[in-house]
């Protein structure tokens, strides 16, 4: 029988030094984030991650887009964010909600949100839970992973789904034409900023009269 420790690849000592100030490093932000009296909804609670097409939006862009949907759901409206994780958190720290809202995420590090959060694969639109019933959002926010017209086509089929009839999306600007195309939206004057720029000109679309113009 083979010593089964031939398998195990060995790591150099200066990989093991670096790993070792990675995960030290994150320790020591773990602990900053409990000493502060973390804020479990803040951006920072989970890193966005690129392997997932993942881009947070900045601080600004993010209250501004949540303002927006609380403004179009109206008093205790329902608002849905699909793949929009950032807008999600800024939902979250509003005071004295007078809305409800849930996040379709693919990112399963969103289950901490508990009943609020949905597991979404864009490649299944459709593939929803029984409780999310037709036309029952006053809202849907949503911001594709991936600026093909597949992605947004798909997407498209879940936000119609879900909406009463608001739609507000955000990607990319040479996504104009699919947008107006597959879900009647137009784009706003307003433009969104990322936390760290991308390379792509970013935009926000609407089928209603919003204040993003």
């Amino acid at each position: 029988k083979m010593d089964d420790d031939d398998d195990i690849p060995q790591l150099s000592s200066h990989t093991l030094a670096a790993l070792r100030e990675f995960y030290l490093e994150q320790q020591q932000r773990e602990g900053m984030k409990t000493s502060q009296g973390f804020n479990q909804y803040s951006i920072g609670s989970i890193e966005e991650d690129w392997q997932l097409s993942q881009f947070w939006y900045s601080d600004e862009t993010a209250l501004c887009l949540a303002k927006e949907a609380v403004l179009a759901a109206g008093k205790g409206g329902r608002i849905a964010c699909v793949s929009a994780p950032s807008v999600y958190q800024k939902l979250k720290e509003q005071d004295g909600e007078d809305f409800s809202v849930c996040i379709l995420e693919y990112d399963r590090r969103f289950s901490v949100y508990g009943e609020e959060f949905i597991f979404y694969d864009y490649n299944h639109p459709l593939d929803l839970p029984e409780s999310l019933l037709p036309h029952s959002f006053d809202i849907v926010i949503a911001d594709p992973p991936y600026l093909s017209e597949e992605c947004l086509q798909k997407t498209a089929e879940t936000i119609k789904y879900l909406t009463k009839g608001k739609i507000l999306l955000c990607t990319g600007a040479v996504m104009e034409e699919q947008a107006a195309k597959h879900l009647g939206v137009k784009m706003c004057k307003f433009i969104p900023k990322h936390s760290r720029n991308l390379a792509n000109e970013f935009r926000c679309y609407v089928n209603y009269a919003s204040g993003l113009d």
